[in-house]
This record gives structure tokens, C-alpha cells and sequence, in this order.
């Protein structure tokens, strides 16, 4: 029998368009967030993580304050991120903002950590792309050392040496769980062992089973280096609507504008409807009706032998409503299946 799934959801934010085809300005998209968290609360969502970006088509560039304000209208509902840009920001003050969210929640804050997949943060903020890689293992290093242990005695490239330095507020006896976001490369892998967090495994297109590998080097290395083998996740784009057509129909016009758009910045060919159908079909796509989802999802679960799932549920500019109606289908039937088919 497998042992019952975690089930969440993702969002970054996307600027959705109003009755009138227009972008809907962003201080309506971050009130529409905090309205589909409360939902999914209410419908017992184990998770949700609000992604940072600094670009024109996603709203949430602060997300611990939405996940405060989400804090104050919730009641079980895990609070993170997908992802916190560490390696563009300060370690102490992102531990800071969430030792104190998980203190104001009643110690729901769940951070996933991460180095993004756009680069926007990096001018913005001061950081030169050059030091990419290091950056974000002396961040991360700091913050897991925190999480372990609120004196900090640290030395490193990019920042003054700290000598047995008290951060304030320090975490309650329960502490916090800590994920690290990683695409698909072995030395990240391994680093998330290190440093003994969680790992959260970004698969946003192909045959999520081409990432078992990653999985058996992370039990691998957890053994080598003596750790405990600690959850396992995904984070993979969906949508859940009544028919499968008619998520298919939803999503596509709005996927087309999200990943031409991106794909324009980034020299790629423009999207298909049969690359987006394939992904449907056979690839990181959970697209569809409940049923469907949740077959795919399990099988995905299984072949992985993870143990948590959460579905970025906004991919563009799709409706505030049918996004509504997502949350509903994935709470109400979607999960409920997920955990009848592993059962």
C-alpha cells in the first residue's frame, strides 16, 4: 500500500485578463491570489507556494507578504514559495520573513528555495550572473544552518564573515520544513543532501520518469553521507476542468501566449498545439478532467515513489474564474482519486 500523497498547488502569479480581453492590473491579480488560497483552504489543500518574479506577466515579486496576508484569512493550509530567488537576495532577511510567517501561522511556512528560471533579479538587484553558481551555495549554506541552529558562524566570498551572530526570531521547538527546487542536474541534487532539506523536483516537461535517477541519487547519497531519506516532491504545470476538451480548450489560448512570450525572449521556436498536446498526453502536462488528472498524478507518484504533488495551476492569462473552478475540481475530486488510486 502506498502511503498518501501530499497534494498542493503553485502559482506565480500570472496577470489574467478581465471580461474585456484587457490585463487586469496587478493590485487585482495579488487580491484574486489570496482568493484562491482561501478556497483552497477551505477545501483542505495540503500546500500553497507563490513563485517570485520580476517580469511584466506575474504579479508576485514579495510573496511572504501575500503569504501573510493568506496567513491571516487561513487555518490549515501550508504557506510557501515556488521559488524563493535565494541566490538574489539576503539569506538572514528571507529566514527572518519566514521564521516570523511561520510563527504568525501557527508554524505553517513551508519555503521552497531555489535559483528561478529567469534571470531578471540579477540586474535589478546588484548581482552579477558570473557568480550564478556560488552564490546560491554560500546563501543556501547560511539559511540551512539557521533552520539548524539560530547563532550563525559563517565565512564566504560575497559577504562579511558572521562570528557566532543571533538571528531574531528564532524558530519555535518545531522548527520549519525547508524544500529546495531543483530542474534536473546531479550536483543539485546532492548539494540538497548536504544540507539535508527536502527536495522539491521541477518537471515541466517530458516523461516525468526520466527523473528516477535524480530520485535514487538522492537515497543514494542520503545513505552515503548518513542523512535520513526525507520527502520527495514535484512541481509540474496543470489544469483540472469538467471534460478533458474543455480544459484543453481553457488552457492552450493561454499557454500559446505564456510560453511564446517566454520562448520569444529565449530564441526558441514558437509553441504548437501539438507540442502542447503531446505534453497532455505523455508529458509534465496534468491537463484535463478530474478523472484524468488524477490517473496522471498517480501514475507519476508512483513511478517517482514520491511523496508530495503540487500542480502549478496557472500557466498564463486564464481566467480568475476558471481558475477558481480549477481549485475546486483538483480539491473536491482530484485528490480524493489521487489517494483512492495509491491506496
Amino acid at each position: 500500500m502506498t502511503a498518501m500523497v501530499e497534494l498542493g498547488l503553485d502559482t506565480f502569479g500570472d496577470v489574467t485578463k478581465g471580461p474585456d480581453g484587457q490585463d487586469l492590473p496587478m493590485d487585482q491579480v495579488l487580491r484574486d491570489v489570496v482568493d484562491q488560497a482561501v478556497l483552497a483552504d477551505d477545501l483542505g489543500i495540503h500546500f500553497i507556494g507563490l513563485g517570485e518574479h520580476h517580469r511584466p506577466d506575474f504579479a508576485i515579486s514579495a510573496p511572504e507578504m501575500v503569504l501573510a496576508t493568506i496567513a491571516g484569512k487561513t487555518s490549515r493550509i501550508r504557506l510557501g514559495t515556488a521559488v524563493t530567488v535565494l541566490s538574489t537576495d539576503d539569506p538572514i532577511r528571507v529566514f527572518q520573513r519566514f521564521s516570523t510567517l511561520n510563527a504568525l501561522s501557527g508554524g505553517r511556512a513551508e519555503p521552497i528555495l531555489g535559483r528561478g528560471s529567469f534571470t531578471e533579479s540579477y540586474p535589478l538587484f546588484g548581482h552579477d550572473m558570473q557568480n550564478y553558481d556560488v552564490l546560491f551555495e554560500e546563501k543556501l549554506d547560511i539559511f540551512a544552518r539557521l533552520v539548524r541552529d539560530g547563532t550563525l558562524t559563517w565565512q564566504g566570498q560575497h559577504r562579511p564573515a558572521l562570528q557566532d551572530q543571533r538571528v531574531y526570531p528564532p524558530l519555535g521547538p518545531q522548527g520549519m520544513t525547508v524544500w529546495v527546487g531543483v530542474g534536473g542536474s546531479p550536483e543539485s541534487v546532492v548539494r540538497v543532501v548536504r544540507q539535508d532539506l527536502q527536495l522539491m523536483l521541477a518537471i515541466i516537461g517530458g516523461d516525468p520518469r526520466r527523473f528516477v535517477p535524480y530520485v535514487d541519487l538522492y537515497k543514494r547519497a542520503c545513505a552515503q553521507i548518513g542523512n535520513p531519506v526525507r520527502p520527495v516532491g514535484i512541481h509540474s504545470p496543470g489544469f483540472v476542468a469538467e471534460t478533458d476538451e474543455q480544459a484543453r480548450e481553457i488552457l492552450w489560448p493561454a499557454y500559446r501566449e505564456n510560453f511564446g512570450r517566454i520562448g520569444a525572449e529565449r530564441g526558441w521556436p514558437p509553441t504548437t498545439k501539438a507540442h502542447f498536446l503531446q505534453e497532455v498526453e505523455h508529458g509534465s502536462l496534468y491537463v484535463g478532467s478530474p478523472e484524468t488528472v488524477a490517473r496522471k498524478i498517480a501514475a507519476a507518484v508512483k513511478a517517482l515513489g514520491v511523496q508530495r504533488f503540487d500542480m502549478k495551476y496557472a500557466s498564463g492569462p486564464v481566467p480568475h474564474a476558471d481558475l477558481m473552478r480549477c481549485i475546486e475540481l483538483y480539491g473536491r475530486r482530484v485528490i480524493p482519486m489521487v489517494n483512492e488510486l495509491l491506496a
